[in-house]
């Protein structure tokens, strides 16, 4: 980026160079492969810079135009999808999910044991799906014994297509009364699914045909096609290996090469490098930081880039408003507790600055994925952040939120 590019967006070029340390310090320790970090603001690109590797394996450097695994960060382009069809009138955020998925008409909620199901107390409405407080889980945790039918239903979900995925996910139990609770789940693909009933259109075919060409994300797919492979990153992970929703297995030792971090998915054998039958809105996107950036900024004009208008802003405000009330604040993945934030339309919402102990704005709003990407969008400031890398578990290192420290301690006008 150009000194006067850093200045007109209100940047120190001193005080950015930090952010170069930080992300070439976890690279020189061996800790990451390779990483992406970019900072934009005025609509002026204040910082961009790569380091390390996409794949150690093979030398090939982390560039620009790297292809990487996004998981959860599908689900805001899940989330403007279908805000795209309630704006055409398809559907109200407090209709029930029923009314356009019939799987869902009988559902039931699982008290104490799977012999004790009863009516919820309202059904599961649109809205909880775009919030995750639906009745759904992604199997995770060990507080309920739905937990393990999700375990046992789930474990070979991929070769399901996605309309399979939720007749299945249908026909288990609720682990709570819709709108008692916030948790994680698997509520984005039903969303997703929603889009597809409601528009006539496969979602692969929704997202390519109104998001991805209006935007220009010429690289985000539900897979990496054949002439682009060679750009698609490897992922790692700790030696010791991890458990997908928690950090409690993950082991820091360095493995028998002494190195700190292990191959976990090389890029040629990855299934992203396959069209997939279970088109996931919740975690199945493959994107570029130039793609994302786009979707960033059109979120960040309140809807609109270059000419083609997705959302209108008072959608894009109601997206990014904070729906929970003060009892289901704040939100969390397992044991990690994400201080300070609250959950609005397929986003997390930053509600109480001082308890995220890290510079911001109230009413920024963001989310990541399993492999460590990470975004914020901060409509006080104008600006937004994204962070690519690719290492799994999310959150194993604090190097996402370290980065926002970094991008924000830069800003001065």
């Amino acid at each position: 980026m150009s000194t006067n590019q850093m200045q007109r967006a209100g940047f120190s070029v001193q005080r950015l160079s930090r952010i170069d340390r930080l992300l070439e310090r976890y690279v020189d320790e061996g800790k990451l492969a390779g990483v992406l970090g970019m900072v934009c603001r005025n609509g002026e690109t204040a910082y961009c810079n790569a380091f390390g590797h996409r794949e150690l394996e093979t030398g090939q450097p982390m560039t620009e135009d790297t292809i990487f695994r996004i998981y959860s960060m599908t689900k805001p382009i899940t989330a403007v999808a279908a805000l795209m069809l309630f704006e055409d009138g398809r559907f109200l955020l407090d209709d029930p999910v029923a009314d356009y998925l019939p799987e869902f008409s009988d559902a039931q909620v699982c008290v104490g044991d799977l012999d004790n199901l009863v009516q919820p107390q309202r059904p599961p409405s649109v809205k909880d799906l775009f919030m995750h407080t639906a009745g759904l889980s992604y199997g995770w945790g060990q507080d309920s014994p739905v937990e393990n039918l999700y375990r046992q239903t789930f474990g070979e979900r991929q070769q399901l297509s996605l309309q399979e995925f939720v007749q299945s996910l249908a026909a288990l139990p609720l682990l709570y009364h819709p709108g008692a609770r916030w948790r994680y789940s698997y509520a984005t693909d039903v969303l997703g699914r929603l889009v597809e009933v409601v528009s006539g259109k496969s979602l692969d075919d929704f997202f390519r045909q109104e998001i991805f060409t209006p935007l220009a994300m010429d690289d985000t797919d539900f897979h990496v096609h054949a002439d682009s492979v060679d750009r698609f990153s490897a992922c790692y992970c700790p030696p010791g290996g991890f458990t997908l929703g928690s950090d409690t297995d993950s082991d820091d030792k360095p493995g028998d090469n002494g190195s700190a971090i292990a191959l976990h998915e090389a890029s040629r054998d990855s299934r992203f490098t396959r069209p997939p039958a279970f088109l996931s809105g919740g975690g199945g996107l493959v994107s570029t930081l130039g793609d994302y950036q786009r979707f960033c900024q059109m979120l960040l004009n309140g809807g609109a880039l270059d000419g083609n208008r997705l959302l209108g802003p008072k959608t894009v405000e109601l997206m990014r408003a904070n729906h929970l009330p003060p009892s289901l604040i704040p939100i969390g993945i397992g044991d990690n507790v994400d201080a300070g934030y609250g959950f609005g339309l397929g986003v997390s919402v930053l509600t109480d600055l001082p308890a995220t102990s890290t510079p911001g704005s109230v009413g920024n709003y963001a989310w990541g994925g399993a492999a460590s990407t990470q975004f914020w969008i901060d409509p006080v400031e104008n600006m937004f952040g994204i962070f690519m890398t690719q290492f799994m578990p999310a959150g194993h290192y604090p190097t996402a939120r370290e980065f926002r420290v970094a991008a924000y301690q830069a800003l001065i006008d």
